[in-house]
């Protein structure tokens, strides 16, 4: 049985017998539910709620641990390429994450973000935060939800969430990797949230865990200890963190002893992947996420060359193989180590 989809005063509402969801376009809060309120879906039916699309892998950073490897020498994905994608793409869609490095490389990108408005999604994007101008900060907060910029260099990251505030952006988030040749540099930051006057509105610090590929293959992953006393400092500091999904068992791991442990469970999602969303690269190929692309056994699907996004990709083998080890797995990654 097709779902009821409707839109009234930008609030989306999915309505079905086993699985159903509330979105408010304007601050991004959202509910999902099954038969009943205490019910939990194990994934949606009817396509993914969120969509990660890289739209360029042009990236003059170079960070060492970039998982992707970019470097300034990439792809971008066309503004033809994306619509013809994102037509296909159920009317259960909520948002789309766009994934890019240098924010200037891709001349068609607003053109997506203001595609995927006009039709009722909501665009975030993750940016590096080099060569941030007053034009570019506009767009960003005329059309995305909500910004995260990568920190690697403290002024680089520090001016660009300043600049996309004082244009009025209410979400903005920083996205920091976790290992441990960076735990030196999460303390920091940590502290430097409390004294750094560019940082005052900062919604989150969004911690990610190392995945060891790509430039990143030689880091080196926290130890449970490690990880624990960095999550307890940043709460103890009343510092709003928040993390990929990912993490999110280890994290709970962590808080087994807390006093806010029930309050905090209730935030956390766990991996995804395939379940309630879908990652779709620059030359327009599906994956679970970004991470199991040319992951040994992982296939991709070609999204230009299929006519049923739900026969062809979501219900595709490939797709229901993963979901089906993911959620025996208890959502929690059977690929990486985290």
């Amino acid at each position: 049985m097709n779902p009821r989809i409707f839109i009234i005063k930008n609030k989306k509402w999915l309505r079905s017998k086993t699985y159903n969801y509330f979105f408010n376009l304007n601050n991004g809060y959202f509910l999902r539910w099954g038969e009943n309120v205490a019910d939990d879906p194990a994934f949606s039916p009817f396509g993914p709620e969120l969509i990660d699309l890289e739209v360029s892998t042009i990236c003059s950073r170079a960070c060492p641990w970039c998982y992707k490897s970019n470097t300034s020498n990439g792809k971008n994905m066309n503004f033809e390429t994306f619509k013809t994608i994102f037509d296909k793409i159920p009317k259960t869609l909520t948002q789309i994450a766009f994934g890019i490095g240098d924010l200037d490389r891709n001349p068609d990108l607003w053109k997506m973000l203001e595609y995927c408005r006009k039709n009722q999604v909501i665009p975030n994007i993750t940016i590096n935060g080099y060569k941030v101008n007053e034009e570019m900060a506009e767009k960003l907060v005329t059309f995305c939800g909500a910004i995260a910029i990568s920190h690697y260099e403290d002024d680089y990251c520090f001016n660009a969430i300043n600049l996309l505030k004082s244009k009025g952006l209410k979400q903005i988030n920083i996205h920091k990797l976790l290992s441990k040749e960076t735990l030196n540099s999460c303390y920091d930051l940590i502290n430097k949230i409390k004294t750094d006057s560019r940082l005052e509105y900062l919604n989150a610090v969004i911690f990610l865990s190392l995945k060891k590929k790509g430039r990143g293959i030689d880091f080196q992953t926290l130890k449970k200890e490690e990880f624990s006393d960095l999550i307890h400092f940043a709460i103890n500091q009343n510092i709003p963190i928040g993390f990929d999904s990912c993490t999110a068992p280890k994290f709970l791991k962590s808080i087994k002893n807390h006093k806010k442990k029930i309050f905090l469970k209730t935030m956390i999602e766990p991996c995804e992947s395939s379940c309630f969303s879908l990652y779709i690269n620059v030359e327009g190929k599906a994956y679970p996420c970004s991470f199991l692309e040319n992951e040994k056994g992982i296939a991709s699907i070609n999204m230009l060359n299929i006519r049923d996004f739900l026969k062809d990709v979501w219900f595709n083998e490939k797709t229901e193989r993963f979901r089906t080890k993911l959620i025996k797995n208890k959502r929690e990654c059977p690929v990486f180590k985290i």
